[in-house]
């Protein structure tokens, strides 16, 4: 006995085929490895907080003492979290191979980081106006982009 497709249900089975191939695509690009998740994850975290108190940095006037003191507070508490999960050499990610290959380097990079934004979080406990952490904040920000160059894979 012949099939009959009706529009509604090629309209489904179209549905359901576009739908497929979204989650195949997200899974994709979803890190797998529990290291490469858990240190894109803080990575992530620290970028949404240096947003938050670089977005107070461009307009002194939205300057929020307590926000920013919150903010630079998890980025030096949280600051020894990600180094941790670059231990394992198969977890790649977004990783250069200099992280491993040149281990003294990124050690080096990784206690800067820690440094800098101890100093951030000392400055915005006492902070009244964005000038008193304009400058730690800038140094957090150039401690980034110093890892990223060398360690991260560039992407466009």
């Amino acid at each position: 006995m012949a099939q009959v497709h009706t529009k509604q249900s090629l309209k489904s089975i179209f549905g359901i085929t576009l739908m497929a191939a979204a989650l195949g695509l997200t899974a994709c690009s979803t890190a797998t490895d529990p290291d490469v998740k858990a240190r894109q994850d803080s990575m992530k975290s620290y970028g949404d907080a240096m947003g938050i108190m670089g977005d107070m940095v461009k307009a002194p006037d939205t300057f929020d003492a307590a926000i920013f003191k919150e903010q630079a507070a998890f980025l030096a508490e949280d600051a020894v979290t990600p180094w941790s999960h670059f231990e394992n050499i198969e977890a790649v990610g977004n990783a250069t191979d200099a992280v491993w290959s040149n281990a003294e380097g990124f050690r080096a990079e990784a206690e800067n980081f820690q440094k800098v934004t101890a100093e951030l979080n000392a400055a915005a406990q006492t902070a009244t106006i964005i000038d008193d952490v304009k400058p730690a904040f800038g140094e957090v920000g150039a401690s980034c982009k110093s890892c990223h160059t060398d360690f991260k894979v560039k992407t466009d």
